[in-house]
């Protein structure tokens, strides 16, 4: 795929040298790990060619080729924090923006975090603890659980491994960096 210097590339999927997910990055930075060497191998069926400048003595504009998954030798940080980023849009998405208390689905605007065990009592803001409820039923449930609150709880919160959690944070995946990321979410994925 041949793109010009303003149009706007999906992210790169950034693996370890073992295959496992890392991170999204951004092609700028894809373009310094290929030019660095850091890059040892590829996998999924894009490819993109980014275009440079042109060198005022030859006269040939530069291009590197990129693919839309690549495997760079260095460890990640991310793997030794070992719990992903908790936010809303991925609490919601991992929910399916799903309210977990009524069971109907909302657009991100109406829907709210829930501490199962409400903060207030010492409930933390971890993943096992927060769900994602519509406004009505947060207010509903007030500061109490959701069993003194008599409201079942339709799932159980869990927290996504990293395959997961990138399927979660990016809006705009590939179909072979998903197929990928599929194949190292759990075959049990409660959010697929």
């Amino acid at each position: 795929m041949r793109i010009g210097p303003m149009d706007h590339l999906p992210a790169i999927l950034k693996v370890d040298a073992s295959g496992m997910p890392v991170a999204w990055i951004h092609w700028q930075t894809a373009v310094v790990l290929y030019a660095r060497e850091r890059v040892r191998w590829e996998a999924g069926a894009k490819r993109f060619v980014i275009r440079g400048g042109i060198n005022a003595r030859t006269g040939r504009r530069s291009s590197i080729e990129i693919g839309s998954i690549i495997a760079v030798a260095d460890r990640s940080h991310r793997h030794l924090r070992g719990v992903p980023l908790l936010t809303n849009r991925t609490l919601f998405q991992r929910d399916r923006h799903l309210c977990l208390y009524c069971g109907r689905q909302f657009p991100p605007a109406q829907l709210t975090r829930d501490h199962v065990v409400p903060a207030s009592r010492g409930g933390r803001s971890v993943w096992e603890n927060c769900v994602t409820a519509c406004r009505a039923c947060n207010q509903r449930k007030d500061n109490r659980t959701p069993e003194e609150a008599n409201m079942k709880l339709l799932a159980v919160p869990y927290t996504p491994n990293l395959a997961e959690y990138l399927i979660l944070s990016n809006r705009r995946i590939l179909a072979d960096q998903m197929e990928f990321l599929l194949a190292h979410a759990p075959t049990h994925a409660r959010m697929l």
